[in-house]
């Protein structure tokens, strides 16, 4: 693998890593209703785990309360289930064709404890984002050291995966800071 490779790959699971950081803090509740809380709950549906999202109609009805239309009415059941068992802490209102989902008033304390939350799962993103920093610039020396590049070369490719590595650390403290603002805000 040359440097170019090396700091393409470094910089594909840095991007992974914010993704992963983004659609778990788009689960994250923060007093408002949002179709990315159910993300990660699934149902039996015809004996299959399956995401929610993808057997019903999903929609914001107002700031605080959720929609959710099984496409299959035989689904509700289930459907119900799957909330009632998650860590949602949710009750589900069932009409018999429409589960509807009102995301109480967070307390003062509940919102710092999604706060701090919302923090580890930041220190962690930034963790795994200096792990392929650290991959990456062993990758490089390696490949100095096996005399495939010069040593100018190698210390230009390292910068660039530091700089990548600031970058996206910066992006990790960006979400970090909205989400927290998001939370905080009654």
């Amino acid at each position: 693998m040359d440097l170019e490779d090396i700091v393409r790959v470094t910089e594909e699971k840095m991007k992974k890593t914010l993704d992963i950081l983004s659609k778990d803090l788009r689960a994250v509740r923060a007093g408002l209703a949002s179709p990315g809380m159910l993300d990660k709950i699934t149902a039996d549906y015809y004996g299959t785990q399956t995401q929610i999202s993808q057997m019903a109609n999903i929609a914001v009805a107002d700031p605080r309360t959720l929609t959710i239309q099984p496409w299959d009415k035989t689904a509700i059941a289930a459907v119900e289930k799957a909330i009632l068992k998650s860590d949602l802490g949710i009750t589900p209102a069932n009409d018999g064709a429409v589960i509807r989902l009102v995301v109480p008033q967070l307390t003062a304390e509940r919102r710092q404890e999604i706060v701090k939350s919302v923090k580890k799962r930041a220190e962690e993103a930034r963790v795994s984002l200096r792990n392929i920093r650290r991959d990456g610039l062993e990758e490089i020396k390696k490949t100095e050291k096996e005399k495939l590049c010069s040593e100018d070369e190698a210390k230009k490719n390292q910068d660039r995966v530091q700089k990548l590595t600031d970058k996206y650390i910066k992006d990790v403290d960006s979400a970090l800071e909205t989400k927290e603002k998001e939370i905080i805000a009654v």
